[in-house]
């Protein structure tokens, strides 16, 4: 009630008149004061969860470097064990899906 705008003298600037006989100006101070009492509260809030989550954000990243330095240490043993077995396992994989191709045809031709 006791706060006017007035037109800005340029475009950035907004001026305000006080008129202390239309309102209360100690209301008006303390529901501004209450206000900004509870965007602080709120700025507050942000931080405390911004804090957490980062925290969050640390473990999982650790987590996950340890993760890739085991499978790192994994897949030098596979390819270890898999020079020294040599290559039967490609002969192996031909011989299955050989069998695997036979066993179908053979479904075939017996329930046609």
């Amino acid at each position: 009630q006791g706060l006017n705008n007035r037109l800005p003298t340029t475009n950035d600037q907004l001026q305000v008149r006080v008129d202390p006989l239309q309102g209360d100006l100690d209301e008006e101070i303390d529901l501004l004061h209450s206000k900004v009492r509870n965007l602080k509260g709120v700025a507050e809030a942000i931080e405390t969860e911004s804090k957490y989550q980062n925290e969050l954000l640390n473990q999982l990243e650790s987590a996950v470097t340890k993760a890739q330095a085991g499978l790192k240490i994994t897949m030098k043993r596979l390819n270890r064990s898999i020079i020294q077995q040599g290559s039967n396992h490609l002969l192996h994989v031909i011989l299955f899906a050989l069998l695997c191709f036979f066993l179908v045809y053979l479904w075939k031709k017996l329930f046609r």
